[in-house]
């Protein structure tokens, strides 16, 4: 019996990426079967094994999609202090971890709404494996920061700078997904413009960026 063919057409790989991207942040990655994704993209159904493997497959494939350029310049800045100074202050990885990550969505264009609704997703999904995938696309890059932050911090056990860190990601993630300007008890205050500007948005980076810096200084 011949072998099935599933090749497909030039660009189904990325229309089934943005689809994926889309509705794994709409519904929830154990809420979107393969099926679901690669009719919106007008593909077969094989098409997803063919080119990721498997639906988990496709997750990573997604993730790495989405976290590629804050990995790469989060990259090339722990490399750049490196190379320069040897040790980096905690000033340093904070603000480079937090910025670049705060940054994200500048870069994505017309992908911004799926790739923020992604992020909050996984922040939120029942299932541990998800955080386990999404960790895993990430760890290379963000294990040298927590490695560089317990060498910077020399006073802290290994454990508590590891907590902090996490609970960095955590606040980092909130704040990507615009869900951290939402959990003021009051609600937006009076007076602050309904869609932030630029400059809005660089200020409230900084102040993470102060909030988080707070959290690994303190005793």
């Amino acid at each position: 019996m011949a072998e099935k063919d599933v090749t497909t057409p030039p660009g189904t790989k990325d229309r089934i990426l943005d689809v994926a991207e889309r509705l794994f942040g709409e519904r929830g990655y154990a809420a979107t079967s393969t099926r679901a994704v690669t009719e919106a993209a007008g593909a077969n159904v094989a098409a997803v094994n063919y080119h990721f493997g498997s639906k988990e497959g496709l997750l990573r494939a997604v993730v790495g999609r989405a976290m590629r350029p804050v990995n790469e310049e989060r990259r090339r800045l722990l490399d750049d202090f490196l190379s320069g100074q040897g040790k980096p202050e905690v000033a340093d990885l904070v603000g480079a971890f937090v910025r670049t990550g705060a940054n994200l969505t500048r870069k994505l264009e017309d992908r911004t709404p799926a790739v923020v609704r992604l992020l909050g997703r996984v922040m939120v999904e029942p299932d541990p494996e998800i955080r386990r995938l999404f960790a895993q696309e990430v760890e290379a890059v963000e294990g040298r920061y927590l490695e560089e932050l317990v060498r910077a911090l020399p006073a802290l056990s290994p454990d508590e700078v590891a907590f902090r860190y996490r609970a960095m990601v955590g606040l980092l993630a909130l704040h990507q997904a615009g869900a951290l300007a939402d959990l003021a008890p009051h609600g937006t205050p009076a007076g602050s413009p309904s869609a932030p500007t630029e400059r809005d948005r660089e200020r409230e980076t900084e102040r993470l960026v102060d909030a988080v810096l707070a959290v690994f200084e303190s005793a």
